[in-house]
């Protein structure tokens, strides 16, 4: 089955520039969830983060488990992710009780992405301590331990290098069981996919790679899983897309592309690393990542809050994948 879940509007990528005006951002916010669900997407997405990005503005950005929660009680069926959330902001014990309550509101619906973190200006900008990748990693590693047992037992215990718990009762526990499904986030060849090998439900590259790129870190993550003994199926490939820019034909996909694409990215490059295309070069694109193994893919529509895309998306392009 291949499952199709999209970015809600959050302000990290500096959608409500301007705005000023909780009431009418998170009326945004609601109505793509809601269009969302009504279209036959499988889940909504939001980043895990404090300040707007590429700029660090004073605009507003949501938080992203708050809002999750507030998702989960005018929503039904969609799924709800962090894409992804970054241990260093909560401790694990913290973020196993605020995503066990998460599915225990939603009946069921958490998808939990967590990653080692990267955005250090966010991370100074807040007081947060941010060690070394390779700290931020092994951190991350007890963490999605840590998650697990308190999920799973009634009064469990850990002892790390990082983290320790000592009999934390977390009721109530999620309603998936045995646990919601864990997606570990990152890309890094020697620690971060060897993480993932061990522990992950699902897998995201991140950084957005392009085919050839995925098919190679593909690899390097079942020769992890090869070191660790584990069947690399047993761990779901879900891809990313930064810019999903649809578009009913190729004059209304050239004015979104100038539009929408960063300054001192080439066109090239820009199509190539995103999903930009009509329907039929869209669903094209899209049949080359699931020939590789891809089952899941999370879109960031740039003009959601238009709610077109979502619909020309959900009535051109879904069919050809839920067969």
């Amino acid at each position: 089955m291949i499952r199709f879940g999209s970015f809600v509007p959050q302000g990290w990528r500096r959608e409500f520039a301007g705005w000023e005006k909780p009431r009418k951002e998170f009326g945004a916010i609601k109505s793509v969830a809601l269009e969302c669900e009504s279209l036959g997407y499988d889940s909504v997405w939001l980043y895990d983060h404090f300040i707007t990005y590429p700029e660090a503005t004073t605009e507003p950005c949501f938080e992203s488990w708050t809002t999750l929660s507030a998702l989960a009680s005018i929503t039904k069926k969609l799924g709800l992710g962090t894409m992804v959330t970054c241990n260093s902001y909560r401790y694990p014990s913290v973020l196993a009780k605020v995503s066990a309550t998460l599915d225990a509101i939603s009946n069921g619906r958490l998808n939990l992405g967590i990653g080692a973190g990267w955005y250090s200006l966010e991370y100074n900008a807040y007081g947060i301590p941010f060690p070394k990748a390779s700290v931020r990693i092994a951190q991350l590693g007890e963490a999605v331990q840590i998650i697990k047992k308190m999920w799973t037992e009634d009064e469990p215990s850990f002892k790390g290098k990082y983290y320790t718990i000592e009999k934390a009762i977390n009721s109530p526990k999620p309603v998936q069981k045995p646990h919601p499904p864990i997606l570990i986030g990152g890309r890094g060849r020697k620690l971060t996919l060897r993480i993932t090998a061990k522990f992950a439900d699902r897998c995201n590259f991140g950084g957005y790679p392009t085919l050839e790129e995925y098919k190679e870190i593909l690899s390097v993550l079942e020769a992890h899983c090869a070191a660790v003994g584990r069947n690399p199926d047993e761990i779901e490939k879900t891809h990313i897309i930064d810019y999903a820019i649809i578009g009913e034909n190729e004059s209304e996909v050239k004015r979104k592309i100038k539009r929408f694409k960063p300054k001192g990215t080439s066109k090239r490059e820009f199509i190539k690393r995103n999903l930009v295309g009509t329907p039929d070069q869209i669903i094209s694109k899209i049949q080359e990542f699931v020939d590789v193994g891809v089952t899941y893919f999370m879109l960031r529509f740039p003009d959601m809050i238009e709610i077109k895309p979502l619909r020309i998306f959900a009535e051109q392009v879904l069919p050809a994948f839920k067969k």
